[in-house]
C-alpha cells in the first residue's frame, strides 16, 4: 500500500531541523522536573541528536556497495515510498571478527523528499532506545556530481513483517496469542515514543508493514522517516504536510493537516482490526461493501451475535472469544471520531495485557491447540 503526499507546508534545510525552536515547553509536561518546577530550556530533537550522534558509524558509499554486492536485486528485501532495503553484511569497525548481517536502506534521491526522510530517521533513531524499536547502526551521506546519496544501516530483523505473516499465504497463520503479543510489543514501543522521552514523538506511519518481527516474533517498529516531534506547551497539534498511508491515517489529520499524538492511536486501531480479521485495511479486489475494512466491520459489532463472522478464518476458531471482543472494543475506542476520546498508548498497553490474561485463562478450555500452533509458527521459517 502506497504512501500519499500533499504539498509540504514547512521549509526544509540540508541540516537537522530544530522542530521545537518556537515552542516554549515540551508536550506532556516534559519540561517539568522532579520538584514540579518548569525548566526554562527544554531540549529539542536537534539538541538530543547532537548528544548522541557520535554513537553512529559513518559508512562510505563503497563500503555499502560492497556489503550488498553492488546493491544486487537478489539482496533486495523491501521497497517503500522512499527507497529500497537490501540485506547486506558489513565488517566490524575494528576489522576483526565475523561480518555483521544488516539491513541497508538506500533512499530515493529524486527531489528533496528522500533527504528529509533520511534526516528524520537519523535524528529520531539517535535519541531512542527501546526493545520494540529498530536500531540504527550508522549511515552514509554523499553529495556528488551525480546527485545525493543517502543510506541508512539498521540491525537486521530476520522474520519479515506483521503484514507478511497476516496476509501472505506463504506464511503459516499467526496464532491468536502471538498476534496479541505482537500488538502489545508494538503498543509498548509507541507508548515509549509518546511518553518515555524528554520530548514527545509522533510516529505517524503505524501500519502492519512497519512492524518487523525477529525469530521469536518480538516486534520492532521500523521506518521513522515520517516521525515528528509532538506539540509543546499548551499547543494541541503540529501543523504539517499530510503524509502517510491510505487506510491507516487518521481522518482529522488528512482533512486539516493538524497532527496530534492521537493520530497514532487511530492507526493502531486499524491494525487491531487487521489482526482480528486477517484482512488489509483496503482491498480493492473484494466486493464494494467489503473493500474498506473499517466500513465492513461496522456491520458486526463486538457485542453482537454476528461478531464472530469477521474473525480471521485462518485461526480455525482457535482463539479466545472474550478476548477477541475486548480487542474489537479497544479498536473501536482507538478509532473514535474525536481524537481526545481515544485512549492513551499506556491505556492501550494495559488493555492488551488484560486481553492476553483473558486468553491465558480461557486457553485450556477453548484453545487447547494454540500452544502447539505457536511452536509450529516459530519453527516455520
Amino acid at each position: 500500500m502506497k504512501c500519499f503526499f500533499f504539498k509540504d507546508k514547512s521549509k526544509s534545510a540540508p541540516e537537522l531541523q530544530n522542530q521545537g525552536n518556537k515552542k516554549k515547553n515540551p508536550g506532556l509536561d516534559r519540561a517539568t522536573n522532579s520538584t514540579g518546577s518548569i525548566s526554562s530550556s527544554p531540549k529539542s530533537v536537534k539538541d538530543l541528536y547532537k548528544e548522541k550522534e557520535h554513537n553512529f558509524r559513518i559508512f562510505t558509499l563503497q563500503e555499502l556497495r560492497d556489503a550488498t554486492n553492488g546493491f544486487n536485486r537478489m539482496l533486495k528485501i523491501g521497497e517503500g515510498g522512499f527507497g529500497s532495503v537490501y540485506k547486506g553484511s558489513i565488517r566490524p569497525l575494528n576489522g576483526q571478527g565475523d561480518p555483521i548481517v544488516v539491513a541497508i536502506k538506500r533512499l530515493n534521491t529524486r527531489g528533496f523528499q528522500g533527504h528529509k526522510e533520511w534526516l528524520a530517521e537519523v535524528q529520531f533513531l539517535s535519541i531512542v532506545d527501546h526493545p520494540n524499536l529498530v536500531k540504527l547502526l550508522g549511515y552514509c551521506s554523499v553529495d556528488g556530481e551525480r546527485g545525493i546519496q543517502r543510506l541508512l544501516v539498521y540491525e537486521f530483523i530476520p522474520n519479515g513483517s506483521l503484514e507478511d505473516h497476516l496476509f501472505n499465504k506463504g506464511f503459516l497463520p499467526l496464532p491468536w496469542k502471538t498476534r496479541l503479543e505482537i500488538m502489545l510489543g508494538a503498543a509498548q514501543g509507541l507508548a515509549y515514543l509518546h511518553e518515555g522521552l524528554e520530548i514527545q514523538v509522533i510516529y505517524r506511519d503505524f501500519k502492519s508493514s512497519n512492524v518487523l518481527l525477529d525469530m521469536d516474533f518480538h516486534p520492532k517498529l521500523s521506518d521513522f522517516g515520517l516521525a515528528r516531534e509532538g506539540p509543546q506547551g499548551d499547543q494541541t497539534h503540529v501543523s504539517t504536510a499530510v503524509v502517510g498511508t491510505q487506510g491507516y491515517a487518521a481522518p482529522e489529520y488528512i482533512e486539516t493537516g493538524h497532527l496530534k499524538v492521537q493520530s497514532d492511536m487511530y492507526s493502531f486501531g486499524v491494525v487491531l482490526y487487521e489482526i482480528l480479521t486477517g484482512r488489509r485495511s483496503l482491498e480493492r479486489n473484494r466486493p464494494t461493501a467489503e473493500q474498506k475494512l473499517l466500513d465492513w466491520v461496522k456491520q458486526y459489532p463486538a457485542d453482537s451475535s454476528r461478531f464472530s463472522m469477521i474473525i480471521d478464518p485462518r485461526l480455525r476458531n482457535q482463539y479466545s472469544h472474550g478476548a477477541a471482543r475486548k480487542i474489537a472494543k479497544l479498536a473501536d475506542s482507538c478509532l473514535k471520531k474525536t481524537p481526545e476520546d481515544r485512549p492513551s498508548m499506556s491505556q492501550i498497553v494495559e488493555t492488551l495485557k488484560q486481553a492476553l490474561q483473558y486468553s491465558d485463562t480461557s486457553s485450556n478450555s477453548q484453545n487447547p491447540a494454540e500452544s502447539s500452533r505457536s511452536k509450529v509458527v516459530r519453527q516455520g521459517k
